[in-house]
Order: structure tokens, then sequence, then C-alpha cells
């Protein structure tokens, strides 16, 4: 990924509060080294999708949702081919922002004013037009409301496998007790042990999954048949009925109101 100055190694040099950073993908997906910071940061794609690595997760954030990093935690971004967006990098305690990672649905209003900081000189007098803008910023920022657009990637190395396995053919779709054979448990042991580690059911933890490679297909301008089939649906109704179920509007409608 390639970013306007200042360069992200230098926001934790900076006094402000808050740091904006424009982002733009080339033709290549490019990833970012594992790398944490003091701040903590605030990624917005507004065309593409970034996946974030953090942690024990893979987040995909669609168009005008956020992935929310708190400070010092190490993580990893990836923007699709052409993509673009906003890192916003905020000082400790300037905000009463979540103290886990998460997703976040991002309002009209701090979108716009996102790009609007960003496209000013970050050094700003204490009193100027551009300080008042961030304060409204950082009051708008903790009322964004959370959503779930991550994949659980448990540290049990036989889920960790399954979890690999899942994430290099998402269409595979053995049955719970295939996978626990597979691994040599039973699957109330699978069961249980993804409960543990994910907070999930087996069923609930693979559509998780769906739906961020989903999303991430859908923004990257790839026809809902085409997601239909590489998700292993058995038709498109069956795709878009689970879309609909679990995000509450059919894929096309859901992306055009993004």
């Amino acid at each position: 990924m390639t970013a306007q100055t200042p360069l992200f190694s230098d926001v934790d040099n900076t006094t402000h509060a808050v740091d904006i950073l424009y982002t733009q993908a080339d033709e290549r997906v490019a990833e970012s080294p594992y790398h944490q910071h003091r701040k903590g940061q605030l990624v917005m794609p507004t065309c593409g999708s970034v996946t974030s690595r953090i942690k024990d997760a893979i987040w995909i954030v669609p168009p005008y949702s956020a992935v929310w990093i708190p400070g010092d935690v190490p993580h990893s971004n990836q923007l699709t081919p052409e993509g673009e967006g906003y890192m916003l990098f905020i000082e400790p305690d300037a905000a009463d922002m979540p103290d886990q990672v998460c997703t976040l649905s991002v309002s009209p209003l701090i979108r716009e004013i996102l790009i609007a900081l960003a496209a000013r000189p970050q050094d700003y007098p204490a009193d100027s037009p551009t300080a008042r803008l961030v304060q409204v910023l950082l009051d708008e920022l903790p009322t964004m409301p959370r959503e779930q657009f991550d994949f659980p990637i448990p540290q049990e190395p036989r889920l960790n496998q399954i979890a690999t396995a899942l994430l290099t053919d998402p269409a595979d779709r053995r049955t719970m007790a295939q996978w626990a054979s597979a691994y040599a448990m039973s699957e109330k042991t699978l069961s249980r042990l993804v409960k543990q580690q994910t907070g999930l059911t087996f069923g609930n933890w693979r559509k998780q999954l769906h739906i961020v490679v989903a999303l991430q297909q859908l923004t990257s301008g790839n026809p809902v048949q085409q997601v239909s089939e590489q998700l292993g649906y058995e038709s498109v109704s069956a795709f878009i009925t689970f879309f609909k179920k679990t995000l509450g509007r059919p894929p096309k409608q859901y992306m055009a109101a993004r």
C-alpha cells in the first residue's frame, strides 16, 4: 500500500490527537508487514475492501465500514487491488473507543469528516477550524455501531488447521462429523472446542466465514452467482436467502445501500 505523508512509522511521534492518512493500493495485492503502534487505528476502505489480520482472527471490511485496532496490537492490513481508503490514528484516551478489536459501521457524517480532514495539512494549530473539526470527529466516533465481519482463527492446533482449510476452500461442505473424523476427535469434542475458542457453534463459525468472504467478493465486483458458486451453495436463491437472513437485505440491495 502507498500512503500520503506522514508515514505510518511516524504517527506515534506526532503531537496531534488525530492523524489521518489517505491510502491507495496498486494493481497488485500488497499486504503490510505485521506492525504495531502506540496510537489506536481506524481503517476505513472507500473502494474495494481491506483484510486485517489481527491476533487470532481475520477481519474483512467492506466500504464504509471500518476496523478498529486499539494501540499496541500487532496487525497487518491488505487492500484489494485498486482499493483505497483512510487510516485514522488516535491518541489513547482522546476518544472513548472500544478496548478490543472490532468492526464498526461508519456514518455518512464521520465518512465526510474523514475525507475532508485527510485533504488538509496535518500540522494544524490548536485553535484552527481543522482542530474544531477534529473535535467533532472525536465526539462522533464512539457512537459508531458495531458489526460482525470477522472470522476467528483458534489457536488450538486442530481447529487452526480446520480454519486454514476453510479459508483455502470456503465451499468445503463437509459436516461437523466429517471434520471431527478427519482430525481424530469426536463430534462432541469438536463442537465443544469451537464454542470455547470462538464463542460460536460450528455452523455459525462457518457461516461467519461465508459472510466475510461474500462481502469481500461482492465488494470486488464479482456477480452474486459467482460468489454463490465460490461458497458452495446449491443455488443462487439459497445463497441470497442466507445473506438476507444474516445481514437483513439481499446482496445487491445491501451493497447498493453501502
